[in-house]
């Protein structure tokens, strides 16, 4: 087994085989720490989300979900736990999950001076990816590259804010539903304890020299994106419950941390936002299948290659994928949809 695979596969066993269980009091019905800390997440998550009611039907009856972001959706852990969960559920009414997150990607245009190329932006490419992939539902998680590292600003949020108008637009065009998710949280310790961080006033700032507060521009991002519950169809905050969850992780251990370079979680991590996702969805527990966890995860990586190359992209030293179809045979030989 690929040695990526099998960590991403023993730490999703380890972490959902912990019960997600709420009293109607809201309080943890046991004193396992690791149940505390999910159950933060959901109920951060229940208190945030928009249109509510609506979004325990929002995967009903659709046959394609696309997802778009950057290089924390390209990695595509979260994505795999969503997948086994639906599976697991009822592997006879399982749609399509096709991740084109792009690492650098942004939806505002922007990057950093010193970015060794310009930062692919998302409108590039989006008009090509929903007419190939005709999806019935996109989530996109934008926001970590928008800043591009720097302290904040109204010009650069302003960028973002277009962006982020425009993916709407264009997505609602086609009829297919959308849910924006917020960035997850940036997590400055680790970065900090090396010595790694700029403070404000700093002549320039770049995704290796990132401003000390920058999860302080995320957080105003973040909010921005939880306000626009009137034009999509879900708005999803993945960036309080990280901080959350990091944060009472602090109380045991002080150096915790899920993302070692400050920008991407790793797997503890996409576990955190894959069940923050399910409980906006109103699913209450991930199901865990060790053995289906694999291949989904085998599955996903050699679909998001072909579908990435498919659609076409900017972004250089990408791995191109298979041919779409002989992608799908081959995904097909490892779990086929029904």
């Amino acid at each position: 087994m690929d040695a990526n695979i099998e960590d991403f596969v023993q730490t999703t066993t380890a972490f959902v085989s912990a019960k997600m269980v709420v009293s109607s009091s809201h309080k943890p019905t046991s004193d396992n720490p690791m149940l505390k800390n999910i159950t933060v997440i959901v109920l951060l998550t229940c208190a945030s989300i928009a249109n509510c009611a609506e979004s325990d039907r929002l995967l009903n009856s659709k046959k394609r979900i696309l997802f778009l972001g950057d290089s924390i959706t390209h990695a595509g852990h979260y994505i795999t736990l969503l997948e086994t969960h639906l599976r697991a559920e009822d592997p006879e009414a399982i749609p399509e999950l096709i991740n084109l997150g792009l690492p650098s990607e942004t939806c505002s245009g922007l990057s950093e001076p010193d970015h060794p190329f310009p930062r692919p932006d998302v409108h590039e490419r989006l008009g090509r990816a929903l007419a190939k992939v005709k999806p019935d539902i996109v989530f996109a998680c934008y926001g970590m590259n928008d800043g591009i590292y720097y302290p904040f600003s109204e010009e650069r949020f302003a960028a973002y804010k277009a962006g982020v108008g425009r993916l709407i637009g264009k997505v609602k065009a086609t009829g297919a539903k959308l849910v924006l998710m917020t960035p997850p949280a940036f997590d400055p310790l680790p970065l900090q304890q090396k010595g790694k961080l700029l403070p404000a006033g700093a002549d320039k700032y770049a995704w290796f020299s990132i401003y000390e507060g920058y999860d302080d521009v995320l957080r105003r991002y973040s909010q921005w994106i939880m306000q626009r519950g009137d034009r999509v169809d879900l708005v999803i905050d993945l960036h309080t419950p990280v901080n959350a969850y990091v944060a009472e992780k602090r109380k045991a251990d002080a150096n915790f941390t899920m993302s070692p370079d400050g920008v991407h979680v790793n797997n503890e991590g996409h576990q955190v936002l894959a069940e923050t996702i399910a409980a906006a969805l109103g699913i209450k527990q991930l199901k865990a299948d060790t053995v289906l966890a694999q291949l989904v995860s085998k599955r996903q990586k050699l679909l998001h290659d072909a579908w990435l190359s498919h659609v076409g992209h900017k972004r250089p030293g990408v791995k191109e994928g298979l041919r779409l179809q002989e992608a799908k045979t081959r995904a097909a030989e490892l779990i086929p949809l029904p």
